[in-house]
C-alpha cells in the first residue's frame, strides 16, 4: 500500500516529466545574439504550430530577446541560454529585436 505522499511525489514527477516530454516535441528553432547581431535575423516557422525558439547568448554584454506582437521578452546575461514557446501563429511576420541593442531587429515568418 503506496503512502499519499508517496503518490503525490510519484504523481508530480510523472507530471514533470510529461512537461519536459512535451516541451522536447515542439519544432525548436535556435537564435544567437550576440553584442547586437542576431543570427539568424529571419527565423522561418510552420503556422498553426506552437514553437520553441532557443535562446543563446553568446556576446559579452546582456541580451533581451523581445517582442511586442508577440508578447515576449526573454533577458539573459552574457554566455547564457534560455527558450521561449511561442503560441500558434496565423501566417505572416513578426518582429523581435534586442531591447539592449536598437540595431539588432529580426522576424519571424509564418508559413
Amino acid at each position: 500500500m503506496m503512502s499519499a505522499k508517496v503518490r503525490g511525489l510519484l504523481g508530480s514527477g510523472l507530471f514533470f516529466v510529461a512537461a519536459v516530454s512535451f516541451a522536447a516535441d515542439l519544432p525548436t528553432f535556435k537564435l544567437e545574439m550576440k553584442d547586437g547581431v542576431l543570427n539568424p535575423a529571419r527565423i522561418e516557422v510552420p503556422a498553426g504550430k506552437k514553437i520553441k525558439i532557443e535562446i543563446h547568448n553568446l556576446g559579452k554584454s546582456a541580451v533581451e530577446f523581445e517582442s511586442v506582437q508577440l508578447r515576449k521578452e526573454k533577458v539573459l546575461a552574457p554566455g547564457a541560454e534560455s527558450f521561449v514557446v511561442i503560441a500558434p501563429l496565423s501566417p505572416g511576420e513578426y518582429k523581435f529585436f534586442d531591447d539592449f541593442h536598437a540595431t539588432a531587429q529580426g522576424v519571424i515568418v509564418a508559413k
